[in-house]
């Protein structure tokens, strides 16, 4: 089972992308008799509203699946604002879900070409690079993101970048980055289960028999894949009563899964 099941799309790509350029907290203006100032809501335009408006309407498509009516959305938020860098980044997210590989890795390097510097650009264009096992570009573009000052999605790049790693399999290198992000983020179930998976892989089965308890032990966050994983790990330790139990509880609970059908057919290293 690939080493990126517990990857929820929209939490690795799908980043802060409707915070235009201009309108945060950290951008300053000039011109007033005040001297310089933090940009607040009263400085934008109604071009800038505009952008943001269609950036959130582009979103909300994209979310849904609904591409074609995204990327037209993203297209008006063009006409108001032309050098977007959200608008790059988004529409690179829209035709890389397309399958326009080409089409997705120009809008996030035009993304870049505005700012070389814009951590959700880099992240995303780091994770479209590992999706085309391109590892080494990739993790330049999230050591990039990583060092920026101040970045406060460290942690979630972290983990991407442990998991395009472990798909190289690069498992002590993806074990190192993956525990700087549990380091950062211990709350997190998508750190934990890619950890307790690097950990199964690198047979350091009691390490990783306590992460994914960690996991387990949440009903909320169940599920067919993390009893999997458990499973495993307690068969490659050799205990039997364990793996049992385990099993019926992921037959009972999520019968229909994969991972159920896996259980019942003794495909373990599948």
């Amino acid at each position: 089972m690939s080493i990126g099941w517990w990857q929820w799309r929209l939490c690795l790509a799908l980043t802060a992308v409707v915070g235009l350029a201009g309108c945060g907290a950290t951008g300053m203006t000039g011109g007033s008799t005040a001297g310089p100032q933090i940009r607040t809501e009263s400085d934008q335009t109604d071009n800038d509203r505009r952008a943001k408006v269609r950036l959130e309407l582009a979103e909300g498509y994209f979310s849904r699946g609904q591409y074609t009516t995204a990327l037209d959305e993203v297209k008006q938020a063009f006409a108001a604002k032309p050098e977007l860098i959200e608008g790059y980044n988004l529409r690179g997210l829209i035709y890389a879900a397309m399958g326009e590989d080409a089409l997705a890795e120009d809008s996030f390097r035009r993304a870049l070409a505005i700012n070389g510097r814009d951590a959700d650009a880099l992240h995303n264009y780091g994770w479209f690079l590992c999706q085309h096992q391109r590892w080494a570009a990739a993790t330049a573009q999230f050591d990039l993101a990583i060092a920026l000052p101040q970045y406060r999605g460290v942690s979630r790049t972290l983990l991407a970048k442990g998991v395009c790693q472990a798909r190289a399999g690069q498992w002590m290198e993806a074990e190192g980055t993956l525990l700087r992000a549990f380091e950062l983020d211990p709350t997190s179930p998508a750190v934990t289960v890619n950890l307790a998976e690097v950990l199964y892989r690198r047979e350091d089965l009691d390490r990783a028999r306590f992460y994914i308890r960690r996991v387990n032990s949440q009903a909320d966050l169940l599920s067919a894949q993390t009893l999997w994983l458990a499973l495993r790990i307690e068969r490659k330790l050799g205990n039997t009563q364990s793996v049992r139990e385990l099993g019926d509880q992921m037959l009972k609970r999520f019968p229909r899964s994969q991972e159920a059908l896996a259980f019942e057919n003794g495909r373990f290293d599948d």
